[in-house]
């Protein structure tokens, strides 16, 4: 399993940006190999993370290369004070199986 992690701060955002926000999850949903994502905030320094769980590596460059994807990382200036994206191969995953692990919409 991989995780794509993009930690952002907003800027305002518009329309636009909740339409092309609403359709690359959609995309992505859709995608064969997409297995979850979760989200995350950091009030004390204005961030937010997003996880995003795929089966193999393939499925993840799907989506980045995905025109949508494309789109709005060409706009992203217009709405995000900075962003980083972390891709990550899941080596394990463990707890006390009170919390389920992403699952696919």
């Amino acid at each position: 399993m991989y995780t794509a992690t993009f930690i952002f701060a907003k800027k305002q955002y518009d329309e636009d940006f909740h339409l092309l926000d609403g359709r690359i999850a959609e995309a992505a949903r859709a995608l064969p190999g997409y297995l979850g994502e979760e989200s995350w905030e950091d009030p004390a320094r204005g961030l937010i993370s997003n996880v995003y769980y795929w089966e193999s590596l393939d499925a993840l460059q799907a989506l980045i290369r995905h025109p949508l994807h494309q789109q709005a990382k060409a706009a992203q200036s217009r709405w995000l004070d900075g962003y980083r994206v972390v891709i990550a191969q899941v080596i394990r995953q463990y707890g006390d199986d009170r919390l389920p692990a992403p699952a696919h919409p």
